[in-house]
């Protein structure tokens, strides 16, 4: 399978139609409004067959390759990131005459997320005048191989063509059979198929395209589809036009069942057993795009991509209490993070979504500012995780969010008025005049002059309160904090000497309903 991304009109669609044997429902901009704007909108599929590389053994006669036609225009990012969800193997179109884009490092960046396997083309060479084509080829080549030297695929083969004019194509084909990879498949377990397109045919039901994430489907069996509390049987399948029994695990197809309106879906899963699961928050580990400028914090709203959903979050940032903690457990504490900080050990997020989506255990997760502005050179991928922890049920931020222990340190400083005694002090300024010093009760203190106290209590209505020292005040504080005897110089002390501070620190847990105090 590969997938071509890259910005505007750099000829993906062209060189997938060059390459291209088999086309599908949905592929080469068969959308009215992609023809309209000569842009493609939305993933377009279709596939060439070669005989089996001898690289990947020699248990078949030929290979079928699967193209992922995506949008390359900035505004529709989101369905480049649901495209590559789906790839083993990512060619990478570059307009020769334009070079590296904005757009083209976001797609590399999804690229480095989502295979491991790179083909780099350079497209439209027919443009160049040809006493200067393999100078402009050479320049392209050696820049692009300095910005892949910084990723994982600095290792990547650069050729040239012209898909237009069908220039290079027989070469590229060569170099997919010799580079393509398999990635790992699992016929067993659960069967999860993306769907992409959704279609009836008269006299034969309903059929959805899609690409089979995991597990395999045999014809009859039964699967649920998303969204709807419907299960059908599965009447036939077709891999490009070709009528087959068993649908595997990366196959690109088609599955027909009967008495299913098509407008019910245009994206979603079929599956079989409980593996997709409805959420309403998730938590994943946190880690930032190397290429991302922008600061990353909870007072903002991110778009989050989850296989072909894409959907506003509000989000939470933490880290373990515990420094030497990388995995996330809800049983753990954790330190509420303002702003993302890559420095301090294993960072998580929690994602609030703003509608409910659909996903796959151990998904990966993808976080972008698509409201930034597409015409600025700068990356809107933010930072990307797997999920750890989901909330199903729609009432989790009054059942379960309790559950997850991520604190605030909180401090707060008053003054110590005046000494009661040796052991009693009068302090103020530490809370409001309607706060409920009662909550603070037991709480530890500390003062600048070093006692240790705790606070007993409330004195008065004017938000003054008592503090109790175990140990006793020390002389000199006793000094600053007790009163003249009236007839000498009737002074507060504490006005004249350098005022005494009380400190009061403790945690408080964000998701507490009862909002405790804890030290």
């Amino acid at each position: 399978s590969g997938i071509n991304a890259e910005y505007g009109d750099s000829g993906k669609t062209t060189l997938a139609k060059a390459l291209s044997q088999t086309a599908s429902t949905a592929c080469f901009d068969k959308n009215p409004q992609s023809k309209e704007r000569g842009i493609t909108l939305d993933l377009g599929f279709s596939s060439f067959t070669i005989p089996y590389p001898p690289h990947l053994g020699s248990d078949h006669e030929s290979l079928l390759v699967t193209l992922v036609d995506c949008p390359g225009h900035a505004s529709l990012l989101k369905t480049v990131i649901g495209g590559a969800h789906i790839i083993d193997m990512m060619i990478l179109v570059v307009d020769i005459m334009k070079g590296i884009q904005t757009q083209t490092a976001e797609c590399l960046i999804i690229g480095e997320l989502t295979c491991d396997k790179l083909l780099v083309v350079l497209n439209k060479t027919d443009l160049i005048p040809a006493d200067k084509r393999a100078e402009k080829i050479s320049k392209v080549t050696k820049k692009i191989s300095l910005t892949l030297s910084k990723t994982k695929f600095k290792d990547t083969k650069i050729i040239s063509c012209s898909a237009a004019e069908k220039e290079g194509v027989d070469n590229l084909i060569n170099i997919i059979s010799n580079s393509v990879v398999i990635g790992p498949r699992d016929f067993t377990g659960n069967f999860v198929f993306a769907v992409d397109h959704c279609f009836a045919v008269r006299g034969q039901g309903t059929v959805l395209t899609g690409t089979c994430l995991a597990g395999s489907i045999n014809l009859n069996d039964i699967v649920k589809i998303s969204n709807t509390k419907l299960e059908k049987k599965v009447k036939s399948i077709q891999v490009f036009r070709k009528s087959v029994d068993t649908l595997h695990q990366g196959d690109r197809a088609g599955i027909c069942v009967a008495q299913f309106d098509p407008k019910l879906m245009e994206r979603g899963l079929v599956y079989t057993g409980n593996v997709v699961k409805t959420v309403h928050a998730v938590i994943i580990n946190m880690n930032k795009v190397v290429y991302y400028k922008g600061s990353i914090t909870a007072k903002m709203k991110y778009h989050v991509s989850i296989g072909h959903e894409t959907v506003l979050a509000k989000i939470t940032f933490f880290k373990s209490e515990d420094p030497s903690c990388s995995t996330f457990d809800m049983n753990q504490h954790f330190l509420h993070q303002e702003t993302y900080c890559a420095d301090d050990g294993a960072s998580f997020a929690l994602l609030q979504f703003e509608h409910p989506v659909l996903c796959v255990e151990n998904s990966m997760v993808i976080i972008s500012r698509l409201d930034m502005d597409i015409n600025t050179p700068a990356c809107r991928l933010a930072f990307y995780g797997n999920l750890q922890h989901i909330f199903t049920s729609p009432d989790y931020q009054n059942t379960e969010l309790s559950d997850l222990k991520i604190f605030k340190y909180k401090e707060r400083e008053g003054v110590a008025e005046r000494a009661n005694d040796e052991y009693t002090v009068i302090g103020k300024e530490l809370f409001k005049k309607e706060t409920d010093v009662e909550l603070f009760c037991n709480l530890k203190v500390t003062f600048s002059t070093g006692e240790v106290g705790k606070i007993e209590g409330s004195f008065g209505q004017s938000g003054k309160f008592k503090v109790y020292v175990q140990d006793g005040l020390k002389e000199d504080t006793k000094k600053m904090l007790t009163k003249k005897k009236k007839g000498k110089e009737n002074v507060d002390a504490g006005a004249v000497h350098e005022k005494v501070l009380i400190n009061l620190k403790f945690k408080r847990y964000i998701f507490d309903k009862k909002k405790q105090m804890l030290q």
